[in-house]
């Protein structure tokens, strides 16, 4: 998807067939304007990759673990921002080292980390070419097939699910599933449906659909958990006032 609004562009793509378990999407945003535009990033329940720069030519390479809350990106006049958003399952077969300290936070990479440089900045497409080609040749061994189970069923239900469900589904304990996500994501399986849950609801919200579809106890319940989630109300959320909601701009 390529859009343009106020100067702003944005262009997401998604991965094929070979790295959908891994990556969710490959996606960019460039402010071609001296605005200082502020970007928030709401829960998505993804660990995100980013190249990105700025007017003053600073570059940098930076990655950010699962979060539970908005995170606010600093206004970038004249930058760029490129992201390969994973699939948690990536920590252990793409990363292979836990994120769980990286909940909430980023860790600043080397500028040359898996042989990207400000030059990949100048083309998109080409990036997205690079990315799938890097991860494919990190994914060195088959998934097991009971993780990738499991966070298919995660995304398929929405998050209209509870831990004792997927537990039987997968034929995993719910004590170890748990401590599997601890461990990797720095996260419950619980506090992970949840934050899935709510990114399904990004949707309807951007349509202006305040009633909840999903699995939410009422109205109240769900205006609770965008607040949670967003740091504002369903209404502010839907109004995206200069796009600074990134995923609201990117859909």
């Amino acid at each position: 998807m390529n859009t343009t609004k106020n100067q702003l562009e944005y262009l997401s793509i998604k991965p094929d067939n070979s790295l959908s378990d891994i990556v969710e999407s490959v996606w960019m945003v460039k402010n071609h304007t001296d605005e200082k535009r502020e970007g928030i990033i709401v829960p998505d329940g993804k660990i995100d990759l980013f190249l990105f720069s700025g007017e003053d030519e600073h570059f940098e390479i930076f990655i950010s673990g699962i979060c539970t809350g908005p995170v606010i990106k600093p206004p970038f006049p004249r930058s760029t921002m490129f992201a390969i958003s994973f699939h948690p399952i990536a920590a252990e077969y793409i990363f292979k080292k836990s994120i769980a300290d990286l909940k909430d936070t980023k860790q600043t990479l080397p500028c040359d980390y898996w042989g990207f440089s400000k030059n990949d900045l100048e083309h998109f497409e080409q990036f997205y070419k690079k990315a799938c080609e890097i991860v494919k040749a990190k994914l060195e061994k088959k998934i097991d097939d009971r993780k990738k189970n499991l966070f298919e069923l995660i995304y398929l239900s929405k998050g209209e699910t509870t831990v004792e469900e997927l537990s039987k589904k997968v034929s995993w304990s719910s004590r170890q599933i748990n401590r599997y996500f601890n461990a990797w994501l720095g996260v419950s399986l619980k506090s992970y449906i949840n934050i899935i849950r709510f990114s399904n609801s990004l949707k309807q919200l951007k349509k202006g659909d305040f009633y909840p579809e999903l699995n939410y106890g009422d109205q109240s319940h769900f205006i609770r958990e965008v607040k949670k989630f967003a740091g504002v109300k369903p209404t502010i959320l839907n109004k995206n006032e200069n796009d600074r909601f990134i995923q609201l701009s990117l859909m």
